[in-house]
């Protein structure tokens, strides 16, 4: 009975014929009273794991979720299916708060969703103590990970929930997680007894490029300007200077870009994101301050102008692109120097020894993804413990990159290094490094007399670009380490030694030449999304009339309909309500609301046909 009254839910209310995936044993398992840990990738239709059990049980849903910015529009779209759906949080007066707080101990809200501090307030445990709640759904759950990329210490305190109230389920969802973060969860969540849901992290429509950094801002308004034009999309950046500059760099080439990192004030912060999710073909330029729970669907692009700290956050950033299942891009950019950068942040870092070992095993994983021959996304699959053969939809099974024996390059650059300090007790960084193996007569060079070297000149047979792949790679490796004493400077490790005395064979990806590249970039562009042109333009007309009620309805679009949705009506083009029902994403309430102005829409495109 319970799996019925869900199943009618999902087509009345959400619009959706049938469950995906794991979605009917979670909505089974919690809403017969059991506890779920439920790791679904972004887009894959996690809310619907607790909303519907919230609207089968008898009483409120509580969500726990770490963005009160987002609240407000994760609750316009439930109230756009009819659901009865508010928000406690800071952003409320104490009116709207009573009233929500009357709400809800009067039986009239379906779902609340509440921040993680406020929460854990006694008023708030207070209130929920004299209200019946259904269940308890905690989002984004790796926050609770002290070693994730996402960490908020509020998390550890939701422990408490099972302990007051042991009877009602919890479920605790998150896109992220490795076996161990998985471990972490369970441990610091009391969800002992609670059954895991394990989809696969795979996101087929997503196109994975990782390029060599040569002018990264052209490289990236080149990718926009030629591949993603018009569109929404994300461009990460790991300092807020670096996000300020790329944004008005953008801006000055006619893209509309905008700025955010926690340096800004809470208004300025709160308005882009607003922007970005309400109006077309805006771009965010941000530091990892933005992005977790984001709904937008229609994101066709995720770039990185600088590397992720970690496969987890480079997982999680890419994943707000493409969440439609439409073609979308994750590009990212990576050069020595943000190999050298990530390896003087752990050694500077504050931590103690194990987590500095901890953020070097996490960095380790990024640059083995970068490095990487193989598929992209086999590298990234595997390391959230899943396998899959090679996916014909990333860069290096669309363009195999060549690999070659780097032994004897290794040798010269290792040499260099350790002749500098044995004989001058000297240290530097790589360009100098390079100078010297390609025989450069520069000022430094001549001021230090390292042209009087043996190592001098030994490497004028590769280009300057191809040396800093070599060392790029070494420093990946381990096999050559950043000097934290110094400033960049570099060092050699103890597995140095084996590759000196020719004891190991180093095989290196090679860098693509210049014109390689741009061939590659050409071909690898997503499939655009295609529709017969007479579908098209209806298509068209009816993202005008969703854009029109979303304006005066002061809700992001995609909170009407989605573009799958629209898409869908366009090529069916349905003649009664009824038919317009059958269509996916099309609710009983948003019928109700919609669908007399969507088959005007419909009638008026067909007479001017």
């Amino acid at each position: 009975m319970p799996s019925q009254q869900a199943q009618k839910i999902l087509q009345r209310v959400f619009g959706y014929e049938s469950f995906r995936g794991n979605q009917q044993a979670i909505v089974d398992q919690v809403v017969g009273g059991g506890d779920a840990l439920v790791l679904m990738p972004t887009g894959g239709g996690k809310s619907l794991c607790y909303q519907i059990p919230a609207l089968v049980r008898e009483g409120t849903g509580v969500v726990v979720s770490p963005l009160i910015a987002l609240m407000q529009d994760q609750v316009d779209a439930l109230l756009e299916l009819g659901v009865r759906a508010a928000f406690l949080n800071s952003t409320q007066d104490w009116q709207q708060a009573r009233e929500v707080e009357r709400a809800f101990l009067a039986g009239e809200l379906d779902l609340l969703y509440v921040a993680p501090e406020r929460l854990l307030t006694d008023r708030c445990m207070q209130l929920l103590e004299r209200g019946r709640i259904a269940l308890f759904a905690i989002d984004e759950a790796h926050c609770v990970s002290q070693w994730g990329h996402d960490f908020r210490p509020e998390y550890l305190g939701l422990s408490c929930l099972h302990e007051r109230w042991p009877e009602v389920p919890r479920i605790a969802l998150t896109a992220t997680a490795t076996a161990e973060t998985r471990g972490e969860i369970v441990q610091r969540l009391a969800l002992d007894e609670a059954q895991h849901f394990v989809s696969s992290f795979d996101r087929p429509n997503i196109r994975y490029r990782i390029v060599e950094k040569n002018d990264v801002r052209r490289q990236l308004l080149k990718l926009i300007q030629e591949e993603h034009s018009g569109d929404a999309g994300i461009v990460y950046c790991l300092s807020r200077a670096r996000v300020e500059d790329t944004a008005a760099f953008l801006c000055t080439q006619g893209i509309r870009a905008l700025p955010y990192h926690a340096g800004l004030s809470a208004a300025v912060r709160s308005d882009h994101q607003s922007r970005f999710l309400r109006e077309d073909g805006v771009v965010m330029v941000a530091t990892i301050a933005f992005g977790m729970g984001i709904d937008k669907p229609d994101v066709r692009f995720v770039a990185h102008i600088d590397m992720p700290k970690s496969v987890e956050g480079y997982y999680q950033e890419t994943g707000r692109a493409g969440r439609d299942g439409l073609p979308a891009t994750a590009w990212l950019a990576y050069g020595l120097q943000d190999v050298v950068q990530q390896r003087r942040m752990i050694d500077e870092s504050p931590g103690d020894e194990v987590f500095r070992r901890r953020q070097a095993a996490q960095l380790e994983a990024m640059l083995g993804l970068c490095e990487t021959v193989e598929c992209r996304r086999t590298r990234l699959l595997a390391y959230f413990g899943q396998s899959a053969g090679a996916c014909g939809n990333c860069d290096t099974c669309l363009e195999p990159p060549q690999s070659w024996d780097g032994t004897v390059a290794a040798q010269k650059v290792l040499s260099a290094v350790y002749r500098l300090w044995r004989e001058r007790g000297q240290r530097f960084g790589a360009g100098h490094i390079v100078d010297i193996l390609r025989g450069k007569q520069t000022e430094r060079v001549s001021q230090y007399g390292h042209d009087t070297l043996s190592v001098f000149g030994v490497g004028s047979d590769l280009s300057e670009q191809a040396w800093r792949g070599v060392l790029r790679q070494l420093l990946a490796q381990g096999l050559l380490t950043v000097d934290h004493e110094g400033y960049g400077t570099l060092a050699l490790t103890e597995a140095s030694r084996a590759v000196l005395k020719g004891e190991r064979t180093l095989m290196l990806r090679r860098e693509s030449e210049r014109a390689a590249r741009k061939s590659a970039a050409r071909e690898s562009k997503p499939a655009a999304v295609q529709l017969p042109p007479e579908a098209q333009g209806l298509f068209e007309q009816l993202r005008r009339w969703r854009g029109e009620v979303a304006r005066n309805n002061g809700v992001p679009a995609y909170v009407i309909f989605h573009d799958a949705t629209l898409r869908e009506i366009a090529l069916q083009r349905p003649e009664s309500i009824d038919d317009l029902g059958l269509v996916s994403g099309v609710g009983a309430r948003k019928l109700e609301a919609y669908g007399d102005d969507i088959l005007t829409v419909l009638e008026e495109a067909a007479s001017e046909a």
